[in-house]
C-alpha cells in the first residue's frame, strides 16, 4: 500500500493499553509507521512509543477524547502534520459500564454508546481527509464475541460491540468499487488487564464455554488486524472471529 519512498502509517485508536497495543507492536513489525492514540493512557502509550523508537517506522503519539466531536477534528488536523496519510484505522477504542439494566443510567448508557458515535466519526474524518484521496486503504473495528451472545451485565456494551459489526457491513456496500477494504474483528475473551480483575469463579465459568480450554491473548488478535491490514485482500465486509470456538460465528 505505500507509496515510493513512504513508509505507510496505521492509527490505532485506544493504543496505549491491552488489544490496542498489541497491534501496535504487530503492525510496526510489519513496516507501519504507527499512530497510538489514547485519551487517559499517556503514560502506557509513551513507554510503548519509546519501545517501537527502534522499529524502521517508529512511532507517534496522538491523544483526542472519542467522545467529543471537536477534539477528534483537531486529531486529524494533527494527523496530517505529523504523518500526512493514513493507510489503516484500526478502531479498538472502546468503554463499558457493568451495571444490570435496571441499576443503569442514561448517563452511563450515554458513555459508552458515544464512544460508538467517535468511532463513526472519526472513520468518516479519516475517510474523507486521507483514504479516498489515496483510493486505499483498510478500517478494521475491534468488536466482541459478546456482541453477537450478549452478556448479562452489559448490555450498552454488547449493544456497541453489535453495532461496529454492522457498521463494516453497511460502511463496505458503501465503499463499492473503491479499493478501500472495511472488516471486523470479533475477540473472544481475551487476557488483558480488564479479564484479570474477574473473579476466580466467572473465569472458570468462561473457561468452561471455550473449546480450546483458555483464554486468548492480545498477541492473537493483533496477528489478525495484521492479516486484514497488509493481506486479505479479498475480504470485505466480513468478522472474523477469534475466540477459541466458544462462537462459531
Amino acid at each position: 500500500m505505500s507509496e515510493a519512498g513512504e513508509r505507510p502509517v496505521a492509527l490505532v485508536t485506544g493504543g496505549g493499553t491491552g488489544i490496542g497495543a498489541a497491534c501496535c507492536r504487530r503492525l510496526a513489525s510489519e513496516g507501519f509507521r504507527v499512530g497510538i492514540h489514547y485519551r487517559s493512557s499517556e503514560e502506557k502509550a509513551k513507554k510503548l512509543a519509546d519501545e517501537l523508537a527502534a522499529t524502521p517506522g517508529g512511532a507517534f503519539l496522538i491523544k483526542a477524547d472519542l467522545m467529543d466531536p471537536a477534539s477528534l477534528d483537531g486529531l486529524v488536523a494533527e494527523l496530517k502534520d505529523a504523518a500526512g496519510r493514513v493507510d489503516v484505522l484500526v478502531n479498538n477504542a472502546g468503554y463499558n459500564v457493568n451495571a444490570p439494566m435496571l441499576a443503569m443510567n442514561l448517563e452511563q448508557y450515554d458513555a459508552v454508546a458515544s464512544v460508538a458515535r467517535g468511532t463513526w466519526y472519526l472513520t468518516k474524518l479519516v475517510l474523507r481527509r486521507f483514504m479516498l484521496r489515496k483510493g486505499t486503504g483498510r478500517i478494521i473495528n475491534i468488536s466482541s464475541v459478546v456482541g453477537h451472545t450478549g452478556n448479562a451485565g452489559q448490555i450498552p456494551y454488547t449493544m456497541v460491540k453489535a453495532g461496529l459489526d454492522a457498521f463494516v457491513k453497511s460502511l463496505a456496500q458503501e465503499l463499492a468499487g473503491r479499493e478501500i477494504l472495511v472488516n471486523a474483528v470479533a475477540p473472544g475473551f481475551i487476557d488483558t488487564d480488564m479479564t484479570e480483575e474477574l473473579p476466580a469463579e466467572i473465569k472458570q465459568s468462561i473457561l468452561g464455554r471455550i473449546p480450546l480450554g483458555r483464554m486468548g491473548n492480545a498477541e492473537e488478535i493483533a496477528d489478525v488486524v495484521a492479516f486484514l491490514a497488509t493481506r486479505g485482500s479479498y475480504i470485505q465486509g466480513s468478522v472474523l472471529h477469534v475466540n477459541g470456538g466458544m462462537y462459531g460465528g
